[in-house]
């Protein structure tokens, strides 16, 4: 039996437009992860990775990826194991996204996201149904555990944003894109934390010659 307090998802409705109407059927306080997930019904994995990446597209940002990568890897983590419908702790769908974070989310993917709803549409398919869903939340996850670095979490938040709008329009051609994004970046922070073990182990090893000399 369908919940009578559940709001139906128009799947005819643009994800631009759905996060919209979140922001403008929002009361004061906002609205709990709670509604947000009823709102969304059967899209909901993928919108809701969307719409908490969305903040973490803003540069340099600190503190908002820290919050959002826990849901995050949470929903991820269900569409590796293959669940249809996302389950949250009671303690974090009480949690509410207030009006004014809501309002930016929908103005920055107004003015900043239309170029992904214009350019997706349902493509290479075999990359974004199926197993293809559980390796797309495999590349969310390793996307996910970068965002939440300091300083770090643009990159991985444009990967999550391609393999969520992949998902959500059926769009193989943006999860391959997605994935490409995250495992470039994956590669690059460890090629770094490479160079600085590496050059780390050199400098001491330098300095004990130099001292060893004197």
């Amino acid at each position: 039996m369908t919940d009578p307090d559940r709001h139906q998802d128009d799947a005819g409705q643009g994800f631009i437009a759905l996060i919209r109407s979140l922001s403008e059927n929002a009361g004061p306080d906002g609205m709990t992860l709670r509604e947000i997930r009823d709102r969304l019904d059967e899209r909901a994995f993928g919108l809701m990775i969307l719409i908490l990446a969305v903040p973490c597209l803003v540069p340099a940002l600190y503190g908002v990826p820290q919050i959002v990568g826990i849901p995050i890897l949470l929903l991820a983590g269900q569409m590796l194991v293959g669940r249809h419908e996302p389950w949250l702790p009671e303690a974090i769908l009480k949690r509410s996204v207030s009006k004014p974070w809501l309002d930016r989310m929908a103005d920055f993917a107004t003015k900043s996201m239309g170029w992904t709803e214009r350019l997706s549409r349902p493509r290479l398919r075999l990359f974004a149904e199926g197993w293809a869903e559980r390796a797309a939340a495999a590349f969310m996850i390793l996307a996910t555990v970068t965002i939440v670095l300091p300083m770090t979490n643009t990159v991985p938040s444009v990967a999550l944003t391609l393999l969520s709008v992949g998902l959500i329009q059926r769009d193989g051609l943006f999860v391959l894109g997605g994935a490409t994004v995250a495992t470039g970046w994956v590669v690059a922070l460890l090629t770094v934390a490479a160079g600085f073990w590496l050059g780390a182990g050199w400098a001491v090893g330098l300095a004990a010659r130099v001292g060893i000399g004197a």
